[in-house]
């Protein structure tokens, strides 16, 4: 899989509830047609991406990069998502989804649209970005472009580096059909037998762990080269099959059902059931195969018959298969064809007066609420460092700590071995079941509980998605709670390339509210009542749709109304059903969303007051944001819940109340800016259809918000550095 640390697509598991039909009772006031197909938003949110690697003003490798960021999105859609369809019709399982189209005719529509936008995705590398990296000396070429002593060299590079790892499997009646791995790229080979003149299959897996493009030798320094690695293996397929005659070959690849279910309920050990699950998760049944477009029908009809797939899963597409293999492609040093560089800040509390010495994250928390903006200020001089400070503090005396998904060298989980060594009280709730991090995260809770912190695994049934850390220090007799309540996870890489906001605080309030939560999670109380958290899946709905109520009951009574949502996905019926039912009252909505939406914008007398935006870019936009006018005292809350069943239902997510005026300011100025027509955005509109405004009246670009928001934390330094 690719690193989680790339995309974050907001799919929902194939068990999710999102594909069952609204929850609610009918209302009268609203139409019965009000929701736009999840799956086929999804869609349209990977379609903002392609756009962004059709756009020439962008820097060309990042267009590769975001062509790479399509594919991988997909692959997850269709193992999941897709994988999820088809199961129940399978199962027989007819539940419709959430606009009631039953799951065959879902099915069918998806298939269409991926088939249209997989073309594109194709032609978006063959006619625009190749040619254009060709143009600018960085060129993916074909075995016929060579000359003989490139030829000659790549032979000996086959010979010595890729030969010996080959493994050519025949089928004939000895041997049966080979199982194809999920995403693996293959070779089907048709040869035929000199001494009997019968023709054969052979399956050939192109090595994963070798470089997907090899690198020409050329003597000119201004100009680099690449061949696909399925190119050079295919020009030697001689040597793989000495006395046979190779009639043909062809590329394919075959996407499986990689999601997984676990009965929590009827197992005593949910690591050994997650670990049985990831083996099983190998063998899922096939969902998609994609083959270049020259594959014949005698190969393809055995790969039909084999792989037991219909036609309507098969995408034949122009080569190259599997463009995630761009991503190879950002290690090139070619500063020029990528984003200027961006090196993060220390936010503004955290600088330390003297520049030699290190910061107090502590004392900094105790003057006032730290609100910090990632990857625009520093996630290691902030997040990072108010953790390993607490491990090395003596006066710390427990630290209690929510891990979702972490990277493979995370300080992070450093930091609470090195305080669990030094004597602290550590708890480490480690979420397994994150979603293809399952495996990386059950080796990070056993080498936890090896240094001697309590890891506990939430708890049954519901994933915990929240993002918190807890402090407990004495300070003259008296303990005190250092709270962090962040959108995004305690992830170093993801931190670099994920927007999102955390929230440092010593309110006694927020301690007291996950030290509550902690227990919960780690004991069995059940908390009903927190004063600066909402929290999911006991409070966060009603506590939402109660917020979003006061504002329509505001607005009938004349007073100012206003709903600001940021999410990464708007699903939820319920929630959608109420900023309906305020927009009819005349409440100023506005939605900022990055992937899925389903609530629309083109109801006659229903959505008149209802503005949707999506913005993508150089860093994913992740961040959630909940502020409510609460006539002329806005009520503003951050966390980690995006508006999908799953989320509100069956994850344990939590939503913190940012109190600090200047905190409320900055991101209510964040979603002005957001929503400013001068602002390059999409727009939802008519039909669900998505419409990119980038440029001007003159052709001019509009403002990047990411660009203006680096810009102005940068001048923010600045301006104290001049104090």
């Amino acid at each position: 899989m690719i690193d989680s640390a790339i995309v974050d697509t907001g799919i929902g598991d194939a068990e999710d509830d999102d594909f069952d039909a609204a929850v609610e009772a009918p209302d009268a006031q609203l139409p019965e047609n009000r929701y736009l197909d999840r799956e086929l938003s999804w869609l349209a949110f990977n379609q903002r991406v392609l756009e962004l690697a059709e756009d020439a003003t962008l820097p060309l490798l990042e267009r590769a990069n975001f062509l790479a960021i399509f594919a991988s999105n997909l692959d997850e859609f269709f193992m999941v998502r897709v994988a999820g369809l088809k199961r129940r019709i399978v199962t027989g399982l007819a539940v419709p989804t959430n606009v009631g189209v039953a799951p065959a005719e879902a099915l069918a529509a998806i298939s269409a649209e991926a088939h249209a936008l997989q073309l594109r995705h194709a032609k978006a590398w063959n006619d625009q970005v190749r040619p254009a990296l060709a143009d600018s000396g960085i060129e993916v070429v074909s075995w016929d472009a060579l000359n003989q002593s490139e030829r000659t060299a790549l032979y000996d590079y086959f010979h010595a580096k890729v030969f010996p790892v080959l493994m050519p499997l025949a089928v004939d009646p000895a041997h049966p059909f080979p199982y194809i791995s999920g995403l693996s790229l293959n070779l089907a080979i048709r040869i035929r037998n000199a001494r009997t003149g019968r023709q054969e299959f052979a399956r050939l897996k192109v090595p994963p762990m070798m470089p997907r493009y090899v690198e020409v030798p050329d003597a000119d320094s201004q100009r680099m080269r690449f061949l696909p690695l399925e190119e050079l293996i295919a020009q030697h397929l001689e040597d793989l099959f000495p006395g046979m005659e190779v009639l043909d070959h062809h590329t394919f690849r075959l996407t499986r059902n990689e999601d997984m279910v676990i009965e929590e309920d009827e197992t005593e050990n949910l690591i050994q059931a997650l670990e049985a699950e990831l083996l099983r998760r190998r063998f899922g049944p096939p969902i998609r195969l994609e083959i270049t477009d020259d594959m014949d029908d005698v190969t393809l009809d055995l790969l039909i018959k084999e792989l037991d797939i219909t036609e309507q899963e098969v995408y034949r597409l122009p080569g190259p298969l599997d463009l995630r293999a761009l991503f190879a492609l950002s290690g090139l040093k070619r500063p020029e064809l990528r984003y200027a560089p961006h090196v993060p800040t220390t936010a503004l509390p955290f600088q330390p007066v003297d520049q030699e010495a290190r910061a107090d994250i502590f004392a900094a928390i105790r003057k006032a609420d730290v609100l910090v903006h990632h990857p625009y200020e520093s996630f290691a001089t902030s997040v990072q460092a108010f953790l390993e400070q607490a491990a090395r503090d003596p006066h710390v005396l427990a630290i209690k700590q929510t891990l979702y998904r972490t990277s493979g060298d995370s300080p992070i989980v450093q930091a609470l071995i090195d305080a669990a060594e030094a004597g602290k009280q550590v708890l480490a709730l480690v979420e397994i079941k994150a979603r293809f991090d399952e495996a990386n995260n059950i080796v990070w809770a056993r080498k936890l509980e090896k240094a001697g912190v309590h890891v506990v695994y939430g708890l049954v049934g519901l994933k915990t998605h929240s993002k918190l850390a807890l402090v407990i220090r004495e300070e003259k007799g008296e303990l005190r709670h250092y709270s962090h309540v962040g959108t995004g996870n305690y992830n170093p890489k993801t931190s670099r390339l994920y927007e999102d906001f955390g929230l440092f605080t010593t309110d006694p309030l927020v301690g007291r509210d996950l030290t509550r939560l902690f227990n919960e999670l780690s004991g069995y109380a059940i908390e009903k009542k927190f004063k600066r958290l909402l929290v999911a899946p006991l409070h966060l709905r009603k506590g939402l749709i109660r917020l979003i109520d006061r504002e329509r009951r505001n607005a009938q009574a004349g007073k100012p109304a206003r709903v600001r949502i940021k999410v990464n996905s708007m699903v939820d019926e319920q929630i959608i059903d109420a900023l309906y039912r305020a927009s009819i009252a005349g409440v100023k909505v506005e939605v900022w969303v990055r992937g899925i939406c389903s609530l629309r914008t083109d109801l006659p007398g229903v959505t008149d007051n209802i503005t949707v935006r999506s913005i993508l870019g150089r860093y994913l936009e992740h961040s959630r944001i909940f502020a409510f006018e609460n006539d002329g005292d806005p009520e503003v809350y951050i966390g980690s819940a995006d508006m999908m069943h799953r989320n509100l239902d069956r994850r344990v997510e939590a939503l913190v109340r940012v109190a600090a005026p200047k905190h409320v300011s900055e991101l209510l100025n964040l979603f002005e800016l957001a929503m400013d027509e001068r602002v390059s955005s999409w727009h939802l509109g008519e039909g669900g259809v998505w419409t990119r405004h980038s440029l001007d009246e003159k052709g001019k670009p509009l403002v990047d918000l990411q660009d203006r928001r680096m810009s102005a934390v940068k001048r923010r330094r600045q301006a104290r550095a001049i104090r």
